[in-house]
């Protein structure tokens, strides 16, 4: 009878942590989306460049979550000046994320998420050309991605290809967001 007696509390202990282990993970269960600039680079052939980065874990699946999304023309040639091109969205390895610059962040809803997913495959399913550097570039993207989520956006003319500079002007439209220009 007393080895009885040892196993109940034993199985009682073992109990409550397997709940609260399983509290903690749905607890713990979010993802963020980061909104990143690139600055470009004439000698490695990138130019200026802004993207999202979705991580975290879905709270109603526990899913992993860890994909980032950006637009740009299919082909970088001289027709993209003067009107539409083919378009695209882009991953950025893992390397090309740890070396750009992350403005701020934002905790989503799972439905939040589907939303941002949901137009990310809209801008990659459209048809016909659909980039265009004044019109529909990155920085359209992600600042569609920021309306969807209640974020004040607007694309002034001088910023429209500089996407470190605008992000910083997004942060400062949207003081609720409590984060520091990007130098």
């Amino acid at each position: 009878m007393p080895s009885k007696l040892v196993r109940l509390p034993r199985l009682a202990v073992h109990l409550v942590a397997l709940v609260m282990l399983a509290w903690s993970s749905a607890a713990l269960a979010e993802v963020r989306i980061h909104f990143h600039s690139f600055d470009g680079s004439v000698l490695w052939g990138r130019y200026p460049h802004t993207f999202i980065v979705l991580e975290g874990t879905l709270e109603a699946t526990g899913e992993a979550v860890n994909e980032n999304y950006g637009f740009s023309a299919r082909k970088v040639t001289p027709a993209i000046l003067t009107g539409p091109v083919e378009h695209m969205v882009l991953a950025e390895t893992e390397r090309n994320v740890r070396n750009t610059n992350r403005h701020f962040t934002l905790t989503l809803t799972d439905r939040q998420y589907r939303r941002i997913i949901t137009e990310v495959r809209a801008w990659q399913n459209a048809p016909g050309k659909y980039y265009d550097l004044e019109k529909r570039n990155c920085i359209h993207f992600v600042g569609r991605m920021a309306e969807i989520l209640g974020l004040d956006v607007d694309y002034p003319d001088d910023m429209l290809r500089r996407p470190k500079k605008w992000l910083n002007h997004i942060t400062a439209m949207n003081p609720e967001l409590d984060a520091e220009p990007v130098d």
